[in-house]
């Protein structure tokens, strides 16, 4: 009896201390299960049961574009049918129509900005063309004069004969920030008045798509929006919208190896194409100002080698002789890192920057010099070294002869027998490779008016009609004449 006592009082002490362990691992468990938050329900955002007040609201936005947001249609000459080799815009936006025996065609978008019918489209959507037919969102149609146009930025302003348009407020593209809600509205496919949204994924993003030809006045300016927004052909000149229905941007291209939209947009921020516009409708033409430097981005290595403590800003590579930043007293090395009030910390931004300037405008660069920090007031000039008003028949007088020209240095001269000249660098069509002449010929004179630069030919044909004679030499000392018509 006494030994089964015994055996019960062991089972039971057993089972007595097993009941305690088993509470206190429960009390253990419980506090750490309560230290990482586990008592807490886990709610998804949007879900049922959840709050919708702070959800993205488009249609407001959408409503306010597009009404503002036009269909453009071009036709081009029959003669230059034959012209469409390559085209980088072609795949982007162009659909430009594959039927021969008609006069070839071209469609995209545009955005009207007043309510008296000035509209910013692309270049590249009216380049070439000779008659221009905008439909609005309400399908009345029109054919448009072309106002002015910049391919250094692909830019272009059109205007209709209407009043009382429902048109776009600018926004502030400097204000955008990365991530941020967007919309893109735009004639797709033909597809009128679509609508897509997404996000600002990158600012500054310079691909490379304008090229740099010198004898169609291009010299690229390339500081784009990036976004997911879709857009396709049809989209090209179309608006970049916030949330408020502002404009931030004209869409310009996608990133695509097929031709359509594959995940990657570029629009032209609203702030660069405000001053474009501007120039086009004061004076026809963009008055471009230049800092005089030749820059290059800064990154570890270069600024490893050069002993910059901060990679931040853009490198001066080299300065224009006579130029705005040699005259200022910037130096080869330095580092630029705002102009005006704005931070620039690659190429790009420091060329929107500065596109947003006139010749004669002055701006406050700031830049750092062997790690120390300066500021200097920099005057602009235009491409020709001086503060002059560019005019739009000079700019155009140039850019029919299709080349790029170079000055002669004493010596060439010297050797040639010559007092001045001016020498063909590089040839594009043209009226100069029309007539037969050759890149490296030296310009000597035009209707027997010296010529010594640009300006002079400018000077020479400007307001000419009928016939030119040319005369010059090549460098082997062979003398020779020309001849065409303007």
């Amino acid at each position: 009896m006494k030994k089964i006592l015994s055996v019960f009082a062991i089972a039971s002490i057993g089972g007595l201390t097993s009941l305690g362990v088993s509470h206190l691992l429960e009390e253990k468990q419980s506090t750490s299960a309560e230290m990482l938050g586990y008592h807490a329900p886990v709610k998804y955002v949007n879900m049922p049961g959840t709050s919708t007040e702070n959800a993205i609201d488009f249609t407001t936005a959408a409503d306010l574009s597009v009404h503002a947001v036009v269909h453009v249609k071009t036709t081009y000459p029959m003669e230059s049918q034959n012209q469409y080799l390559y085209d980088p815009f072609r795949d982007f936006f162009g659909q430009r129509s594959p039927q021969r025996q008609e006069a070839p065609m071209a469609t995209g978008s545009g955005v009207i900005i007043s309510q008296d019918g000035y509209i910013v489209t692309n270049n590249h959507v009216v380049d070439g063309a000779n008659k221009v037919e905008v439909t609005l969102n309400d399908k009345r149609s029109y054919e448009a004069d072309v106002i002015g146009k910049d391919p250094t930025t692909d830019l272009a302003l059109l205007k209709i004969k209407e009043t009382n348009l429902p048109f776009m407020a600018y926004g502030n593209s400097d204000d955008v920030k990365v991530g941020e809600w967007v919309l893109a509205v735009g004639n797709p496919f033909n597809l009128t008045s679509t609508v897509t949204a997404g996000i600002i994924s990158a600012k500054a993003r310079n691909i490379g798509i304008l090229g740099d030809d010198q004898s169609k006045g291009i010299s690229p300016i390339e500081s784009y929006l990036q976004t997911d927004a879709a857009v396709n052909p049809g989209n090209s000149g179309g608006a970049l919208v916030n949330t408020k229905g502002e404009l931030i941007g004209i869409n310009s291209a996608i990133a695509s190896n097929t031709g359509s939209y594959t995940g990657y947009s570029f629009a032209i921020p609203v702030n660069m194409a405000r001053k474009v516009v501007a120039d086009l409708l004061e004076f026809g033409v963009v008055q471009r100002a230049y800092i005089g430097v030749s820059i290059s981005d800064l990154d570890a290595k270069l600024a490893k080698d050069k002993n910059i403590n901060e990679i931040k800003g853009v490198y001066v590579n080299g300065l224009t002789p006579g130029g705005s930043g040699e005259e200022a007293g910037i130096q080869e090395g330095d580092v630029i890192t705002k102009i005006g009030e704005v931070d620039v910390n690659n190429v790009p931004e420091l060329q929107e920057q500065i596109s947003r300037f006139r010749p004669g405008n002055k701006v406050n660069v700031t830049l750092k010099r062997n790690n120390q920090e300066k500021t200097l007031a920099v005057t602009l000039k235009n491409k020709n070294g001086n503060t002059d008003v560019v005019e739009k028949a000079k700019v155009e007088v140039v850019s029919t002869l299709g080349a790029t020209f170079e000055g002669i240095n004493q010596d060439d001269m010297k050797k040639l027998g010559i007092e001045n000249g001016l020498r063909v660098n590089k040839l594009t069509a043209g009226k100069l490779l029309s007539a037969g002449i050759k890149e490296g010929f030296i310009i000597t004179s035009v209707d027997k008016k010296r010529i010594t630069t640009v300006d002079d030919i400018k000077a020479a044909l400007e307001t000419k009609k009928g016939g030119v004679l040319i005369e010059g030499v090549y460098p082997n000392g062979m003398r020779a004449y020309y001849g065409f018509g303007m």
